[in-house]
């Protein structure tokens, strides 16, 4: 045989070999009509890997059916190697003709399916409070436990509001986040203003899956357009006992993936260089990359190797041989030279690129907007008493922002604990990376913590030590504090057992924090409300002194100036029940936030509590407010509460509560004189123990010039001190 032929049958073998490559289970249909049917799934009997993963193909359906389980039946539009889509038709509707109504549940608990990270529950319509139950995780197996979760949203419109059909609009709807690993959720809507005793007629409204940044909705036919899409795995267990298994599904040269999101099972993929069905015998293929798409030099001879190829230059040259590389250059001097010039030209561009990359994070990062605000230029150093520290300082403090020194993760980004070089703890927060037309919010609330935080010097504010703008996304430095958020000392059971949370504790806490915010609304050059107090955005030191953090959506206030009217902001729970009416924020709507904490403190309970069915839905504060008025207090306070206070002190703690939750804010007290009622009853219940610091502090708050004697900074070119310890900063949650 030629060798001509021998290169024309290796080359038709190659192709026949290829042709080979299985998609679906040998004997069974690998399309239903334009949709291709890879296994692990299957049309027709015995043609997948379980009935889970089973396509009822009817020709005159599109897209076809796919049986889910005996409670669901879906449209699949596609499958992808770790995702399938299916046609979106999950529609909860809320109408006056009570005929009409619907509520949707979804449940894939104990399927291969679990939701992505790709969809949040979308909300259109007026007055409306839209509440979405879940549960995440498939399995009950022994390192995994069934977790629920709950949310909520409230959707106000304008006057001259239109019903959304199209993407982003103005008001009119709200959206819940549906957590990766999500198994089952169910729907419903209550009307606000029927709860209110203001019962109207409006248009009907509808909850539906919807994407994350914009959807598309048929007002006429309440419809959301587009798929859902949902993850899938194979198995039960994680890649490492699921290998040891006889029925491993992942096949020669594949890779087993676990599932992410905190569900059980796993996934398979080819190696790099192979391709095929990685859950079908033989497995996975080499590609033979010198024969498909040649990646080599025309002076260079391709080798195949398994899984990857390389490219050898002919005599007489040197290089990498590749054809989107070096190539292939001649031997001698004429390449010493060439590598010479190239190196210092790479040298020279990358220090240039280097520059310019800075430059644009700058801008991009908000630097520009910080210079409008404050008195610093780029490459300044020093903004008032808050530093700017640069990207490689910070990337060696945390080891390149290594996993391991995750502290927690919120909606607004990650925060890390890292070292100085002079051996100072810090916490670093590093926002998260979105897309263009988010990007510009999350700059201006960056740009409003450092300003807000760089006026602010008080020992129970947590302390910001400096900004970083020359990083892909913007970060902020915090002293450490090493004692975790107030919510979780409440709220986590096994915390409770190592260090009981004492009725003494939670009353100075509710002190410091009543007093910080007086502080933010009355003695600095401007007031400041921080309008997201919750228990996660209060953090404890190493004394256990609180510290209140988190001011990305806080506002000053010009002179004169009396409320904010900016869209709803805020934590469902907390918010302000006027704030949501009126979209005017004023100072006591921060009072009725600390409300709630307060009522945190005595109870133990959270306020928003997962319930069956929309009937039980009752939150916090609606518990909280009947068991007063009904004098029933003790229903509902802690044990540790009730066991340890004494009983005067918890009744007027209940009695400041319940004011500072009044629906009408003008009845509300100001945060000053819940600072001091605070500080009257937790001196009342001491005795003759008087922590002298605070008795200081309690004659300071009674100034009628608010002279708080605590230092702040107003002009960001001067640098203010503090006779107040630096504690330092953690985050279990942003």
């Amino acid at each position: 045989m030629s060798l001509i032929h021998l290169l024309c049958w290796l080359l038709s073998a190659r192709l026949s070999l290829q042709e080979i490559i299985n998609i679906a289970k040998p004997g069974c249909p690998t399309k239903c009509g334009n949709l291709t049917v890879p296994y692990p799934f299957g049309i027709g009997s015995n043609c997948s890997m379980n009935p889970w993963f089973d396509i009822d193909c009817d020709a005159s359906v599109d897209p076809p059916n796919m049986l889910v389980s005996s409670r669901n039946e879906f449209r699949l539009i596609d499958i992808s190697e770790s995702q399938i889509r299916i046609k979106n038709h999950f529609v909860t509707r809320l109408c006056g003709n009570k005929s009409m109504n619907t509520n949707f549940t979804l449940n894939f608990s104990e399927t291969p399916y679990t939701f992505s990270d790709a969809h949040k529950l979308t909300h259109v319509g007026c007055s409306d409070l839209a509440v979405l139950e879940g549960l995440s995780h498939r399995y009950v197996a022994p390192n995994l436990s069934l977790n629920n979760f709950a949310g909520g949203c409230v959707s106000f419109c304008s006057d001259d509001y239109q019903f959304p059909s199209g993407s982003s609009p103005e008001d009119g709807w709200c959206q819940i986040p549906i957590p990766k690993g999500t198994v089952f959720l169910k729907s419903f809507i209550s009307d606000l203003e029927d709860r209110w005793g203001n019962v109207k007629t409006k248009a009907c409204s509808y909850s539906f899956i919807g994407g994350k940044d914009n959807f598309t909705f048929q007002a006429v036919s309440g419809i959301s357009e587009g798929a859902v899409v949902l993850d899938w795995w194979i198995g039960t267990e994680n890649c490492s006992h699921a290998r040891n298994s006889a029925d491993f599904g992942c096949h020669a040269n594949s890779v087993c993936i676990d599932a992410d999101g905190g569900v059980g099972g796993y996934s398979c993929s080819c190696f790099i260089g192979y391709q095929g069905n990685p859950y079908l015998p033989p497995g996975c293929f080499d590609i033979n990359e010198c024969i498909d798409n040649n990646p080599c030099h025309s002076l260079a001879i391709c080798i195949n190797t398994p899984g990857s190829f390389i490219c050898a230059c002919q005599k007489g040259y040197h290089g990498d041989g590749r054809r989107n590389g070096v190539g292939c250059l001649i031997a001698g001097m004429g390449l010493l030279t060439l590598c010479s010039v190239s190196f210092g030209l790479k040298k020279f561009v990358r220090k240039r690129n280097l520059k310019n990359r800075r430059k644009k994070f700058f801008k991009q990062n908000g630097g520009l907007l910080l210079q409008q605000q404050t008195s610093i230029q780029e490459g300044q150093t020093i903004l008032g008493n808050t530093r700017i520290f640069n990207a490689k300082e910070l990337e060696i403090a945390t080891d390149r922002f290594n996993e391991s020194r995750i502290l927690g993760r919120g909606g607004q980004g990650t925060v890390y604990k890292g070292m100085l070089s002079d051996g100072q703890i810090i916490a670093i927060k590093k926002s998260q990376l979105v897309d263009e037309h988010k990007s510009k919010y999350l700059v201006e609330q960056f740009i409003n913590e450092v300003v807000i935080l760089s006026q602010i010097n008080h020992r129970n504010v947590v302390k910001l030590l400096g900004c970083c703008l020359e990083t892909e996304v913007p970060l902020l430095v915090y002293e450490f504090v090493p004692n975790g958020t107030l919510f979780r000392h409440i709220h986590d059971d096994n915390d409770s057992h190592e260090f009981p949370f004492s009725w003494r504790m939670r009353l100075k806490i509710a002190a410091e924090v009543a007093g910080a915010l007086a502080y933010l609304h009355s003695a600095t050059s401007l007031p400041i409300f921080h309008r997201d107090i919750k228990s996660s955005n209060i953090l404890l030191d190493e004394k256990y002194v609180a510290k209140v953090s988190d001011f990305g959506t806080s506002k000053s206030l010009a002179i004169g100036q009396t409320h904010l009217t900016t869209l709803v902001k805020g934590t469902f729970g907390y918010i302000d029940p006027e704030y949501f009416q009126s979209s005017q924020f004023t100072e006591k709507s921060d009072v009725y936030s600390l409300g709630v904490v307060l009522v945190e403190l005595l109870t133990g309970l959270k306020p928003i509590m997962p319930s069956t069915s929309e009937e039980d839905a009752k939150s916090l504060v609606f518990r909280f407010l009947s068991s007063v008025n009904e004098d029933n207090l003790d229903s509902i306070l802690d044990d540790q509460v009730a066991t340890e206070g004494e009983r005067e002190g918890i009744v007027s703690v209940a009695k400041l509560a319940r004011r500072c939750l009044n629906l009408n804010g003008k009845k509300r007290p100001n945060m000053k004189e819940v600072a001091m009622e605070l500080e009257n009853i937790r001196m009342a219940q001491m005795g003759s123990i008087v922590d002298t610091r605070l008795q200081e502090d309690s004659k300071i708050l009674s100034k009628d010039d608010y002279d708080y004697g605590w230092t702040s900074t107003t002009d960001f070119g001067t640098t203010t001190t503090s006779s107040c310890d630096a504690h330092p900063l953690m985050f279990d949650t942003i």
